[in-house]
């Protein structure tokens, strides 16, 4: 195989909704065992670098100085294909691992697309959690999703809400790959001794997120719905539900400086929540962006689509106790993020080869259910 190269590489907006950060009690602790800060010199891999994570995460290792940062494109490096992955990892043989690739998608790509969502995300979790071990990396990050809590857990979901009941229906071929996965970097630290941690993002969004209507989230789909129907001097914005489900909206680059931040200090057994604690229902979040992009569009809720769970917010008090919080303001998140829209997709005729490169197999992680 072709050897791949090495790259040297409180909210003030409308309708704030509700904090979680704030509570005194968690259903489960979640050890706060602190590491030390890796070697901006040593060769660090990031799996899945062209998505909306993995981008995020190259970026801000660059900032940091990080000189070696390893990189495949899925045309150099198969993920799902475990000899191509070994050989891989025995030529480049990279020092630590953000395990942040996988195949993604919204609410109807999930729920028309459970086999391939569950195949392809079992195999290359598996196949990189294996190469890890076999060529002694010294610590991995794995990204695991919120979406893997069941339907009806607590609001706001502790971390030991998982496999607690039963999963969102429209989306468990993609859960029950990234639980899979968060249990295997657990099994792999017991029987093993590996130094595999896993984060649980919240729903993201910012630089190089998926705008394609067939396949992207729900903060994504609703900018680009806007900004069309401003384009088209059209007076109304479909939206799918009921528009009172509620989520947590975290900006990608908090994303990747948290998981810079944990690789550097979080050595726990259990996964750890990453987000704001602050959730909105999907109808202020139309109403937040219809400011933005069209501020004239009337709302339309297009009740015969699904919601998804009702309502998805992290407790994030673990995360905050180890001395992290995110500081992008949503509406400063979302301004930010239509701007990046317009000169990467809008200028260039929608959604074009970027989306197709965005929505392919070996992308960012984000979350599921409404988005």
């Amino acid at each position: 195989m072709e050897q791949s190269p090495v790259t040297e590489v409180d909210l003030d907006a409308p309708n704030p909704g509700r904090r979680s950060t704030d509570r005194e009690t968690v259903a489960q602790s979640v050890e706060p065992d602190v590491g030390a800060p890796i070697d901006p010199s040593a060769s660090v891999f990031v799996a899945g670098h062209r998505g909306l994570v993995g981008s995020a995460i190259v970026r801000r290792l660059k900032a940091g100085g990080f000189t070696r940062i390893l990189t495949a494109t899925r045309q150099e490096l198969d993920l799902r294909d475990q000899s191509a992955v070994m050989s891989w990892f025995d030529e480049q043989r990279p020092t630590y691992v953000y395990l942040v690739a996988g195949t993604v998608g919204g609410i109807m790509a999930n729920a028309t697309r459970q086999a391939e969502f569950l195949y392809d995300n079992m195999m290359i979790h598996a196949s990189v959690i294996e190469a890890a071990r076999r060529f002694e990396v010294e610590k991995l990050l794995y990204l695991g999703s919120a979406c893997v809590y069941p339907r009806l857990s607590p609001q706001p979901m502790p971390e030991s809400a998982l496999l607690t009941g039963p999963l969102e229906p429209t989306n468990e071929g993609y859960s029950l790959a990234k639980i899979a996965g968060m249990r295997l970097c657990e099994f792999y630290r017991e029987q093993y001794g590996c130094n595999f941690i896993t984060a649980m993002p919240t729903n993201l969004y910012g630089q190089n997120d998926n705008f394609d209507l067939a396949s992207s989230h729900v903060l994504p789909a609703l900018m680009r719905k806007f900004h069309e129907a401003k384009q088209r001097n059209e007076s109304t914005v479909t939206i799918w539900g009921t528009g009172s489900a509620r989520r947590e909206f975290l900006h990608v680059d908090d994303l990747a400086d948290c998981c810079v931040f944990l690789m550097d200090r979080y050595e726990g057994e259990r996964h750890i929540n990453v987000g704001t604690g602050i959730d909105h229902s999907i109808g202020e979040l139309a109403e937040m962006i219809r400011s933005i992009v069209h501020p004239n569009a009337e709302l339309v809720f297009d009740r015969s689509k699904p919601d998804g769970m009702p309502r998805r917010v992290l407790d994030v008090t673990a995360l905050t106790r180890l001395g992290w919080r995110a500081t992008t303001e949503l509406a400063d998140g979302l301004t930010k993020t239509y701007d990046w829209y317009r000169s990467a997709y809008a200028e260039r005729g929608a959604t074009g080869a970027i989306a197709e490169d965005l929505a392919g197999t070996i992308e960012a992680v984000t979350t599921r259910g409404t988005t």
